[in-house]
């Protein structure tokens, strides 16, 4: 019985593990755009590096991570180009098409989620604790089923 109560703990404590590890150092990426550095001079890499920051400015952490996994996943094309599109939005100024065209961008701004920025208190955190809270709750309701069952057993064994 402890050992199947220490598993579920193990598993438990391996999916909040996973949460802290979508952390970035975008130190190089905030000291590019603080530089101002002009639109024209930024190479496709700097662009999608911009990108990513601001993302991970209006949706910190495992949000973060969510958005990624639902433009294509880490590594994939589109999120790349999703990227280098919001960098050019965000810090060159520039309408372009395309996903951000008015439809994705104006979404995510007017949404509030843009508002968000430095707090980390936005719509995302509220699922992530609701997450949790579940979770515990089918871990507790699993152990006593586990428990009803074992005493069950115990009671059928001595009737015999």
């Amino acid at each position: 019985m402890r050992k199947i109560l220490f598993a579920i703990m193990v598993v438990l404590l391996l999916n909040i593990s996973l949460v802290f590890a979508h952390e970035h150092n975008f130190t190089e990426t905030k000291q590019l755009i603080d530089s101002g550095i002009s639109c024209d001079k930024l190479t496709d890499e700097q662009l999608e590096a911009m990108g990513d920051y601001y993302m991970e400015q209006m949706h910190p952490g495992e949000a973060h991570e969510m958005m990624d996994h639902m433009m294509g996943g880490e590594g994939s094309d589109t999120l790349k180009q999703m990227h280098i599109q919001m960098a050019k939005r965000l810090y060159c100024n520039e309408d372009v098409g395309g996903m951000m065209g008015g439809g994705m961008m104006n979404m995510m701004m007017g949404s509030g989620m843009m508002g968000n920025l430095g707090y980390g208190f936005g719509y995302w955190n509220f699922i992530n604790i609701l997450y949790i809270i579940l979770l515990i709750g089918l871990i507790i309701l699993v152990y006593l089923w586990i428990l009803k069952l074992w005493k069950n057993m115990q009671n059928k064994g001595g009737k015999k």
